[in-house]
């Protein structure tokens, strides 16, 4: 995610590496014929390309706001699954003093990790990475052989956690009240990751870019000849400077409109990731402060 201010023009430049060489070469190649040719003779009217342009700003402007509101939607999707990541731990945290206090405290962190490990599971998968990385830092290996049976590991990890909650009912660590709650912060959790699944898996229509590219070709193609008679040898420079911000926006249409891509404009997945095991490790040391230590060798990691 883009988190400078200070942003070099060489990133804008990279964006439009392949337009911008292309409408360089016609624009002073338009400019060097009128030189020879004269081209003020086959002018056209500036309203026809200024009418164009018109067009294509409203057409971009839509786009771009349809790709805004994916992008800021997938935003509040990881912002629920944070509170209710949270959430999950609180209540699994604060549940009745038993005889068997050890056991329930390792049993916490175990249901901790796994969902510590579900959110970069699901991060690393919508991204179409190795969902399985770096996941022996908080899985058993017990767990880690159960999730390579599942394709979708979010989804597998859902249920290690649902397995984990009827065990402790089995053992009666939680009552058939708190088994409702805990289940429907694991609703919760599986209705954000079908979420995320959609709009990983929607795509714009591919007819809608090239009419986009359609138009913005026409319209770069025509607006020398409408402005030529005003600029003279200096029309070249003039293309090249109006062209490019409409090629910028619609480039930045195209990132937005995927949050889930591994590009500078993604929803921050990982530093989200990130910032959950921060909190959920400091929920379980303040919970647990003094026997943290002794369960850390085997679930829990900082």
């Amino acid at each position: 995610m883009l988190l400078s201010s200070n942003i070099p023009i060489s990133f804008f430049l990279k964006k439009v590496k392949y337009e911008l060489p292309i409408v360089s070469v016609y624009a002073f190649g338009i400019a060097f014929l009128d030189e020879f040719v004269h081209l003020q003779n086959i002018s056209i009217p500036i309203t026809l390309p200024a009418l164009l342009g018109t067009s294509i700003s409203l057409i971009l402007a839509f786009r771009i706001n349809q790709s805004y509101d994916r992008w800021w939607e997938a935003r509040k999707i990881w912002g629920a699954i944070v509170n209710d990541s949270r959430s999950l731990v609180r209540q699994l945290l604060f549940l009745p003093s038993t005889n068997e206090t050890n056991q329930l405290q390792e049993f916490q962190h175990k249901m901790a990790n796994r969902q510590i490990a579900w959110c970069f599971a699901l991060g690393e998968s919508l991204r179409g990475f190795d969902p399985h990385k770096d996941q022996s830092n908080y899985l058993s290996q017990e767990d880690i052989a159960f999730l390579k049976k599942h394709q979708n590991v979010p989804n597998g990890l859902l249920v290690l956690l649902g397995k984990g909650i009827r065990e402790a009912k089995q053992k009666g660590w939680i009552d058939s009240y708190q088994e409702v709650q805990l289940d429907r912060t694991l609703v919760n959790l599986t209705d954000h990751m079908g979420k995320c699944e959609r709009i990983k898996n929607t795509v714009f229509p591919v007819t809608y870019s090239l009419f986009v590219e359609f138009f913005l070709a026409v319209f770069v193609m025509l607006l020398p000849f409408g402005i030529i008679d005003y600029f003279g040898f200096m029309v070249a420079p003039v293309i090249v400077a109006i062209s490019i911000p409409f090629f910028l926006l619609e480039k930045a249409a195209i990132y937005l409109q995927d949050p889930f891509q591994n590009q500078p404009t993604d929803t921050p997945v990982t530093t989200i990731a990130r910032t959950i095991a921060a909190n959920i490790n400091e929920m379980l040391d303040e919970h647990h402060e003094g026997t943290v230590e002794k369960l850390q060798g085997k679930y829990y990691i900082m």
